[in-house]
């Protein structure tokens, strides 16, 4: 499909080879078809120095899915002269450019890439850092600290790996359990309570503050286990973000749109009432004029919105 929704036509490869269509070449990449993204490649490749040249110019477009196409490509072909360009991408702030970028440098298996790659290692997306460490390996990379070791079993979530580093994994588990992904946080802490030592007594009682209530459950569950005192714990809870509901926002969409109040609180009757004031409305107006309807209806408002906000006050931190 094209941006207007409208099928694309299906590219004509040999075609398009025979007559030299570089340009029409890069835009079968992005046809919604493999086997026709991978002839594309194929065919690019086939025409040599040129084609690649002009490949390697388009990379810098802004259009991520010709962008995108563009780097499966260069993965196929693997031609050196893309390593440079395909470094420069990796700075790019699309997490899927990125990932693609260090898939194709793990297929080229230039060892240029090595350094770039290894400070990837250390990127806040798990599919930049999933694809770096397995390109990092198919280039050959030995790591040659524990602490590159540890980035490496994290990039590829080898948690087995990570557990068996015992001590020296506790580094990778402090940066694992700030991760903006719930479920890499919960195998952090889950491998920090198997780790016995003292090292470990920090990052659990941080773990109590996350934002996330299945985290901060766990994080107790493992702080018992791990020795620590359960005196401790209700402090470390306590340092979580409040999300609370706000009295007065509740009051004034009650107010100025009966029962919105309600659905701001969570409350699913809030929408019954909304339909109910409008119902009310209508037909006051229609029957008793324009009056009516605020002499009647005015003081409810009145009423639910302090209701609204009564139920605010009361309702506890989440």
């Amino acid at each position: 499909m094209n941006w207007f929704g409208q099928k694309q036509q299906k590219p004509d490869i040999t075609l398009l080879t025979k007559n030299g269509d570089i340009s029409g070449l890069i835009r079968s990449l992005t046809y919604d078809d493999f086997e026709i993204q991978i002839e594309a490649a194929k065919s690019l490749e086939s025409l040599g120095p040129e084609a690649i040249g002009v490949v390697l110019k388009k990379i810098k477009t802004r259009n991520r899915n010709v962008k995108l196409g563009i780097i499966e490509a260069l993965a196929i072909i693997k031609d050196p002269r893309a390593v440079e360009p395909l470094l420069e991408c990796m700075g790019d702030r699309d997490a899927e450019v990125r990932w693609g970028c260090a898939i194709a440098l793990g297929e080229i298996g230039d060892e240029r890439a090595i350094p770039t790659l290894k400070k990837a290692l250390g990127d806040p997306d798990k599919y930049v850092r999933y694809g770096t460490s397995f390109a990092l390996s198919k280039i050959g990379w030995v790591p040659e600290t524990m602490l590159e070791k540890g980035q490496l079993f994290y990039g590829m979530q080898e948690w087995g790996a990570l557990k068996d580093m015992g001590k020296s994994a506790i580094g990778i588990l402090k940066i694992a359990q700030k991760d903006r992904d719930t479920g890499i946080r919960f195998r952090a802490i889950e491998l920090l309570g198997e780790i016995h030592d003292e090292c470990v007594v920090p990052p659990l009682l941080s773990a109590l503050s996350d934002e996330n209530d299945t985290i901060r459950w766990k994080s107790v569950l493992v702080s018992e286990k791990a020795g620590i005192p359960l005196i401790f714990l209700p402090r470390g809870i306590s340092k979580r973000p409040r999300i609370r509901k706000n009295p007065k926002i509740a009051a004034l969409l009650n107010f100025l749109l009966p029962g919105q109040g309600y659905n701001y609180l969570g409350k699913w009757w809030g929408i019954l009432l909304f339909q109910l004031d409008v119902t009310i409305t209508l037909w006051l107006l229609r029957f008793g004029g324009d009056s009516l309807p605020y002499l009647i209806l005015f003081p409810m408002y009145i009423l639910i919105a302090i209701h609204a906000a009564y139920i605010a006050i009361k309702m506890p931190d989440m």
